[in-house]
């Protein structure tokens, strides 16, 4: 494909990940090594029955020996979702984390999304990131067959995972009886956006003796629009405080002001802990974003299966995701280089106090950097992977052999097209966020109606490529037992797994000043109205930006488009940096035995599984480390510089199932798990935070995370897929990855960027690092799947499937105000209730997802800034035509809710944001 706008190819028409379709191996959810003793079964994603996949869905929970939860097609595809990660949403103990009203991480029992690992038929996913979670907004859910959601392991899992692992398996020939193709089309319309997308997938698969092949390719397209009034952190008064030489009117306007509006003395302007409890709104935004996707994907499964003890496949999934995202930005940077405080109107001193932190929540500034911005994301990630796999029952073994690849590119365009003007002006807290209003003084301006006032500051370009690869081999055998000598052993299994992952990093950074290179004439001449200009209604389709708000606002400013082909003069060209550069290399050697056992206690049957896995690992990490000349400027060093790091570990763990009666199962789990830290975290690199004073090192001597950990729970099963379902876990976790200060650099000369010296400063160095001691997660589980037709007659076909988590925990958040605060994306409790009714060729869904707040970033090290509990109501109803069409309606977001943060209390509110609801109308027909 082609985009015009770019005028280049789209990299999005190579690979896409996510298309993996329609049947997986059932019996590989319960464990990969019994895939091969799995008889073929027939999917029952193409009848599009909701209670049938709930039916199966429980089997798989039941059958399986440790904690798990599973969803398949019909439950995939019919419920209303934009990608994977919204359809994991309804599944126990998980929730994901929005972007602009789009599902993109996911977080098993609310632990942040580095804590959870996923793997596509067995192989550890490429992200494309230089994090170890994936972004689930690259998954396309209609065609997923079945998703398991490990939470308790085994030591034949490649990771663990301190959350869960969440095991994806695609569809192979053999697991259909007969033929099959499926077609589905869609249109999906936003309700802000104003504009309808389309969404289609292929499907075929069939047997030809020992041979089958399978086939799948699918596209969509997503426009949506989001309105947001944002960015409004706190910002220690230390900002002015510490002002000194020619700044020096700063420092003593800020601190007489403040005396004198509110009575507040500080007594040392260079005691941090003493001005960073005096806090002010950092900036405030108003922003409209446009954001567009293109995704699609194919796969294919070739299977040779002469026999049922031998079967040999190749499965290969390509992809590509490419996202282009808009964003006009009217902000008032209240924190500018220039400015003081004016005049303080208002103040909250109780609020916080508890912390000693006062809050200055309407202000007048002395010299506000008005901004005007207009950003573009341009990000293409084309995924690919191919695996091999050989099930062979030989003799009294059965063996299973996997080689694969797995890998993903990722290229971003970063542009942000800057215009400022200085100027007092007046910001202050609303009920929903912020806002920026004409001072008293004389000199003020209207942010959104002085366009004559703004000149051009810069046209920033950063441009990076990320290479993600990852290469496995694994080799396992299982005997069944039969030995007099222990009677209860009734299998055993051996494996060993070699894994060779490595992420290469490139950037580069240009700043346009002027019409070539090296030229910076445009920053002292030209202005905001030498450009053309067009209102914010027609820079993002949908009309009137925030409608909802009181006071409605508009404003002028110039489109990417223009930008791009106005800013970038011929022969531009962003080169890479060396200093941004790096590549870590990670090789893992995992040996694994384990045993099942079969016996009774007390005369009810008991199965347990032990098991014990030995990782090491070894890393070795490279890059320029960034370093200050003498002259004060930043530079790398000449050369390249790498370290090595390894650890190893011994994996236990344990899993036990003892039936009760016939429908009550007692379910209990112990084991040791790990995450690894993130790439980027080990990488060995130095980077700045100019805003911020501060540099931050990658540290390759880091070492995973780990938590032993252990779940009880009961489970009684009912008729026509009903559950009834309670677990209490424990996670001790020790090894937290922690940000700390680990060094000072003297005398850094910070700029502004428009050339001007902003001062001299200390700054400090900061690296993560292993914390001592260990910290405790607990929390409790419920599953309640209830067809009502169970409690009386009249309601068959009516039921509810919901579930609840609910966390408590002692992790500690780092603030160097010693506030305390959970872990970044631990939300404390979750639920989900789905209302569901289905009779003949009818079938209708209403759903209900809910996650509290949770503390998203750490502003500045201190602050702690949470998004506020969201909860979302969708809907679908589906009609069969005939026996081959099915129609189906869908909504998300059908009340419209909004996502909210705030720092630290919702009186101080940091992001209101809507993205409005979104409906669509398709057709699936099976053949």
């Amino acid at each position: 494909m082609f985009n015009p706008k770019h005028g280049r190819a789209l990299p999005g028409t190579k690979t896409y990940l996510a298309f993996a379709v329609q049947a997986a191996l059932l019996g590989s959810l319960v464990h990969p090594a019994m895939a091969a003793e799995a008889e073929p079964t027939e999917v029952l994603e193409v009848t599009g029955s909701y209670v049938k996949s709930l039916e199966r869905a429980v089997d798989m929970k039941r059958n399986d020996t440790g904690f798990s939860d599973s969803i398949v097609a019909a439950d995939v595809s019919d419920f209303p979702e934009q990608n994977l990660a919204e359809a994991l949403q309804r599944m126990p103990g998980v929730t994901i984390e929005r972007k602009q009203g789009l599902g993109t991480k996911v977080n098993v029992r609310g632990l942040p999304s580095g804590f959870t690992f996923t793997s596509i038929n067995g192989l550890a996913t490429a992200s494309g990131s230089g994090e170890r979670d994936v972004n689930f907004d690259m998954f396309a859910s209609e065609i997923i067959q079945s998703v398991t959601v490990k939470k308790s392991p085994t030591a034949a899992d490649e990771e663990g995972g301190i959350a869960g692992s969440v095991m994806i398996n695609t569809a192979r020939p053999f697991d259909f009886s007969e033929g099959r193709l499926v077609v589905t089309g869609e249109g999906a319309y936003n309700d802000i956006s104003e504009k309808t997308d389309p969404r289609y997938t292929f499907f075929a698969s069939n047997t030809f003796g020992d041979w089958g092949a399978l086939v799948s390719y699918a596209y969509a397209k997503r426009t949506n629009r989001t309105d947001s009034n944002s960015g409004i952190n706190f910002r220690p008064l230390s900002r002015w405080l510490e002002k000194s030489g020619s700044s020096q009117w700063q420092a003593d306007q800020t601190a007489a002001v403040l005396a004198r509006d509110t009575g507040i003395t500080i007594n040392d302007r260079f005691d941090s802990d003493e001005t960073s409890r005096v806090v002010f709104l950092d900036k405030v935004g108003d922003r409209a974003f446009l954001n567009e996707q293109e995704k699609w994907g194919a796969t294919l499964s070739l299977q040779y299966k002469p026999s049922h003890d031998l079967s040999l496949t190749f499965d290969a999934l390509w992809g590509g995701y490419d996202e282009d995202q808009d964003q006009y930005d009217a902000a008032a940077y209240s924190a500018s280089s220039i400015s003081a405080l004016e005049q303080v109107h208002d103040f909250d001193s109780t609020t916080l106090g508890q912390y000693g932190i006062t809050v200055l929540t309407d202000v007048s500034y002395a010299a506000t950097q008005h901004e005007l911005l207009s950003k573009e994301d341009i990000d293409q990630t084309d995924y690919q992977q191919y695996g091999l796999t050989l099930d062979w029952h030989l003799a009294d073994w059965q063996l299973r052999g996997l080689v694969g690849y797995s890998g993903a590119d990722k290229s971003s365009d970063r542009s942000n097209l800057k215009h400022t003007a200085y100027a007092p002006s007046r910001t202050r807290y609303t009920a929903t966020g912020g806002e920026t209003i004409v001072s008293d003084n004389p000199a003020s301006i209207d942010i959104y109606n002085s366009p004559q006032a703004y000149n051009f500051e810069l046209y920033d370009v950063i441009l990076e490529d990320i290479e993600d690869d990852k290469y496995a081999a694994q080799l396992s055998g299982s005997r069944h037992m039969d030995w007099a000598l222990l009677p209860q052993l009734s299998k055993v299994e051996l494996g060993a797994r070699y894994t060779d992952k490595k992420k290469t990093r490139n950037q580069g950074e240009v700043q346009v000043k002027g019409p070539a290179a090296g030229d910076s004439s445009w920053a002292n001449t030209r202005k905001l109205t030498d450009s053309e200009l067009t209102p914010i209604a027609d820079l993002v389709p949908g009309g009137a930006y925030l409608p909802e708000r009181s006071g409605q606002i508009s404003w002028s400013q110039v489109s990417n488009d223009y930008a791009r082909a106005n800013f970038r003069y011929p022969g531009f060209a962003v080169p890479y940096q060396p200093d941004q550069y790096y590549q870590v290399q990670e090789q893992v050697l995992s040996l694994y035995a384990m045993a099942d056992f079969d016996f009774d206690i007390a005369s009810l049957p008991t199965k347990l599984n032990l098991g014990m896995r030995y990782v090491d690992t070894s890393v070795d990490s490279s890059g320029f480390h960034q370093v200050q000349n003498a002259d004060g400027s930043t530079g790398y060093t000449s050369a390249p510089v790498s370290k090595e790091g390894d650890y190893s570990k011994l994996l236990p763990s344990f899993n036990l199932v003892m039936d009760l009666s016939d429908n009550l199962l007692l379910r209990a789990a112990a084991s040791k798990t790990m995450m690894r830290p993130a790439l980027t975290d080990i990488a060995y690199k130095r980077s700045v935070s100019l805003n911020e004073f501060k540099y931050r090192d990658g540290n390759p001597d880091l070492k995973p995370t780990f938590a032993d950990q252990w779940e009880l729970g009961l489970e009684y099963y009912l008729d026509q897929g009903g559950l009834l379902a309670a677990s209490y876990f424990e996670k001790d976790i020790e090894g937290m990855v922690r940000e700390t200060i680990t060094g000072v650099v003297k005398d850094v000369t910070k700029y502004n960027n428009n050339g001007t010296l902003d001062g001299v400063y200390d700054f400090d160095v900061y690296q993560k690092v292993n914390a001592d001691g260990s910290y405790k997660v607990k929390g409790m589980e419920l599953i309640a799947a209830l067809p009502l037709g169970l409690v009386h007659p009249a309601l068959q076909g009516f039921g509810i499937n919901s579930n609840f988590t609910k966390l408590d925990n002692s992790l500690a958040g780092v603030s160097d105000l010693g506030i305390d605060t959970p872990p970044e994306g631990l939300a404390d409790k979750a639920y989900n209730l789905t209302f569901y009714f289905e009779q003949g060729g009818f079938d209708a869904r209403l759903s209900y997802n809910y996650k509290d707040k949770y503390v998203e970033v750490i502003e500045r090290d201190m602050y702690p800034v949470y998004r506020d509990a969201y909860g979302q109501y969708d809907a679908a109803i589906g009609y069969q035509l005939n026996d081959s069409v099915k129609l189906q309606l869908k909504a998300i977001n059908l009340t419209d809710e909004k996502t909210k943060g705030y720092t630290l209390d919702p009186r101080f509110p940091t992001l209101f944001e809507m993205s409005g609801r979104r409906i669509s109308l398709g057709l699936r027909a099976v053949f």
